[in-house]
């Protein structure tokens, strides 16, 4: 099977996994105790927020762990808008977040938060302008996602964040950086940014493992009770392993950013004009989106059939986001990009790996021209 998949789950580096095990078994003390087992997992935790915290050029203490990035994005979301409620009850956002982060603001309209969504173009970008002047004197939080997990749409979060804490200094920014991170540069650093979200299977680290860098002075309202681990944020026993094999694979993803997302251009820029051969297809993922991902509709197609044409044939690729793939609505991503309902029913997305080479992109194309054809001849129009 080729795995064409890798923006719902990547395979761990062979370190990680070696890693991972490594401290599973030596290093099981509780970093809360005093004996000696415990002091080695403590100075494992710090060693790892130390790493995770050189990687993204922010402070030590900024590293919260969590157990990925839909804790993250609701300890952000909820946590924020909790905590800030005295200054107002508005809040922004886009119309095509992640799901972690829009049903956050889905559940919080409904508790009494006035939300405001923003449209996007028809490459799925938000406008800095429309973000901007959204903004109200009540207004506590904006979310706006770095890269779009279903197009690979990047939004302009850099210039937004800058013009963000000019315009409007107390407004809380928060950005999903999940997808972007190791394929599209972004500094934190100045950035205007002031929560951002990881999670380590999308870079190659082991599941149950991500971050969300809380800027410093901000204060969130915690999700659960419990115990004063992560700065009282997020109460719990440390899962060790889990957070050192996640340091190791987000220095990895950072050292080799830019070659791996040269690299990816060159996969992606052959997988685009290779379905430029079928022009019943429609390809979403414009010129401003990210090296890894390419998403294109077959209107008139499921993509589940559609899927499971490919899969016949070897290869696996994936229709939404992994969290809401099993849902049967369209698209709410394409919908909001203005795409019609047989588009946004048909997504199929395709997401890369630096281990692909270009035989393997000649080889997925080979079996996509097989299933439109397979599917021509079932509407009888071969």
């Amino acid at each position: 099977m080729k795995y064409f998949d890798h923006a719902a789950a990547t395979p761990p580096y062979e370190d990680v996994v070696r890693t991972v095990a490594e401290v599973m078994a030596a290093h099981y003390g509780n970093p809360s105790s005093l004996h000696k087992l415990g002091e080695e997992s403590g100075r494992l935790l710090i060693k790892a927020r130390e790493v995770c915290a050189a990687a993204l050029g922010v402070k030590l203490g900024e590293i919260v762990f969590t157990s990925g990035a839909t804790e993250s994005n609701n300890l952000a979301v909820k946590g924020a808008a909790m905590r800030y409620a005295g200054r107002g009850q508005h809040l922004i956002t886009t119309q095509v977040e992640h799901p972690s982060v829009w049903e956050c603001y889905i559940q919080l309209e409904k508790q009494g938060w006035e939300v405001t969504f923003l449209p996007v173009d028809k490459n799925g970008q938000v406008s800095v302008q429309d973000a901007l002047d959204a903004v109200r004197k009540d207004t506590v939080l904006l979310s706006v996602m770095h890269v779009n997990n279903e197009t690979g749409c990047i939004q302009p979060v850099e210039e937004l964040g800058r013009r963000l804490k000019e315009e409007h200094p107390r407004v809380i920014f928060h950005v999903d950086g999940v997808q972007g991170f190791g394929k599209v540069p972004l500094s934190l650093m100045g950035s205007g940014i002031d929560l951002y979200s990881l999670s380590a299977h999308k870079l190659r680290g082991p599941r149950g493992a991500g971050l969300l860098m809380v800027r410093e002075g901000l204060s969130l309202v915690p999700l659960m009770s419990g115990g004063g681990q992560e700065d009282s944020l997020r109460p719990g026993t440390e899962n060790i392993p889990a957070v050192v094999g996640m340091a190791k694979a987000i220095r990895l993803a950072k050292e080799g950013e830019q070659q791996r997302a040269s690299k990816l251009n060159v996969l992606r820029k052959q997988l685009i004009q290779g379905l430029a051969a079928w022009p019943e297809l429609i390809v979403h993922s414009g010129e401003a989106a990210a090296p890894h991902i390419v998403h294109f509709s077959y209107p008139g197609m499921k993509a589940e059939a559609f899927l499971h044409m490919l899969e016949e044939q070897g290869f696996l690729v994936s229709t939404k986001s992994a969290c809401s793939s099993k849902k049967a609505e369209p698209s709410r991503v394409l919908l909001a990009m203005g795409a019609s309902k047989a588009e946004a029913e048909s997504g199929v997305r395709i997401s890369l790996s630096e281990e692909h080479r270009a035989g393997d992109i000649q080889e997925l194309l080979a079996a996509i021209g097989k299933s439109v054809d397979r599917v021509r001849r079932l509407k009888g129009e071969n």
